[in-house]
């Protein structure tokens, strides 16, 4: 890519960029002066604890990535051929593949307009039917659509009466809290408008996302909220699946002087290293949620007034990190499609990103079952990610502003 001068109405603006904190070299310092360099050592120790205290979720296993989190999930649940999984119909491909890894097949499952997330209705009708059928799904697994948990209290209490395991996919959730049931008392479910009501975060109050799930994965890629380059975490209150997850990431090394294999393992365990930069990105979470929320609600303040402009709503449930600030554009409001503008925004070195296209849309999940399927394809088809990098200045948000508004214009 052509380096431009920093200063520069052309400089290119991603969409998403890591944002270190200050702290990241020491803790890599320290890794390197100890000469623990591979997949294991204090370094990984150390924020598998500080990211179990941070969340609230007991046990914690560092992987190389979200997928490989997934993936060890559902081996270690039992997922295998001829299961059924049934997942978000809108999420990122990651998450879904390894039911594919194991053999299984997933069914997918439609969003709703009120939070975007798996629709709890429909899954309570697909596994209702999977009742009649007689055969239920091995796993339930919903993905917190950028940044926004799904109704766990409610996926809870529909696959507890079944004993089917949750698996959520909070790759893109980490510091996004979670209303107790228990403190629920508000007369909507939802907040449609997406106020920034600066609720309190207390732990008698709130839960992190993906808490009392049997398991939850979390991504570190390089354009989360924080990132550690590339890797992910597996975490859950049960400590056999975490050491079983440990022992399946390190190639699955039976207890030998030598090396002895009697089950097949894999190469998945997070790096020293990385685990250092993890350890430095931690330290700034809570600060980077907020930000993220000041991004959201600029952006906000200065388009939703225009005609055909929506933002994700926030349910009242939760609180969601807003990892991306992502709109919907009614063309026949606004005057131009997403498209037009995703393009027009690229014209102008700025990065932005279609949502997610559903699962069930994508030719690798030709012939899986889709309950519902029309919400996620509209969002999919009128939604746009907005540059939410938190290192972004006033100055490139209004850019960024001022070329939406042109293409209202034309």
């Amino acid at each position: 890519m052509k380096k431009m001068n920093k200063n520069s109405v052309n400089t290119y603006i991603f969409l998403s960029p890591p944002h270190m904190g200050g702290e990241e070299l020491s803790f890599v310092k320290e890794a390197f002066d100890s000469n623990y360099i591979a997949p294991l050592g204090p370094m990984v120790d150390a924020f598998e604890g500080e990211f179990a205290e941070y969340t609230g979720i007991e046990h914690c296993a560092a992987v190389s990535s979200g997928t490989a989190a997934m993936h060890l999930a559902l081996r270690i649940l039992g997922v295998g051929p001829g299961d059924e999984v049934i997942a978000s119909t809108l999420t990122f491909i990651g998450g879904v593949t390894p039911i594919l890894f194991q053999g299984a097949r997933p069914v997918f499952i439609d969003s709703n307009y009120s939070s975007w997330n798996m629709d709890v209705d429909l899954l309570a009708e697909e596994i209702e039917a999977s009742v009649k059928r007689g055969k239920l799904p091995r796993a339930v697994v919903p993905t917190d659509l950028y940044g926004q948990c799904a109704d766990y209290g409610r996926i809870y209490s529909i696959c507890k009466k079944y004993d089917i395991p949750v698996i959520v996919d909070a790759a893109e959730a980490l510091g996004s809290r979670y209303q107790k049931s228990e403190v629920r008392d508000q007369k909507s479910s939802y907040n449609s408008q997406g106020s920034d009501d600066l609720r309190p975060q207390a732990s008698d109050l709130w839960q992190h996302a993906g808490v009392g799930a049997r398991a939850s994965v979390f991504s570190f890629n390089g354009n989360k909220i924080i990132t550690t380059s590339g890797g992910g975490m597996l975490a859950s209150d049960d400590k056999g699946l975490i050491d079983q997850a440990r022992f399946l990431s390190q190639q699955a090394r039976d207890p030998a002087p030598h090396y002895e294999h009697s089950s097949v393992g894999y190469n998945y365990r997070m790096s020293n290293i990385i685990a250092a930069i993890g350890r430095g990105q931690l330290k700034v979470l809570d600060e980077r949620v907020e930000k993220r929320r000041e991004i959201f609600n600029y952006y906000k303040e200065a388009l939703s007034h225009i005609p055909g402009i929506e933002f994700m709503p926030e349910a009242l449930y939760g609180r969601s990190n807003r990892w991306l600030t992502v709109l919907l554009i009614t063309p026949e409001k606004f005057g131009a499609d997403r498209e037009a503008v995703r393009l027009k925004l690229g014209a102008n070195n700025i990065e932005s990103r279609p949502v997610w296209k559903p699962m069930h849309q994508q030719p690798v999940f030709k012939g899986c079952r889709i309950k519902g399927g029309a919400v996620s394809e509209d969002l999919f088809s009128r939604g746009l990610c907005l540059p939410s990098g938190t290192a972004m200045t006033n100055k490139d948000l209004d850019r960024i502003i001022s070329v939406i508004l042109d293409c209202a214009r034309q």
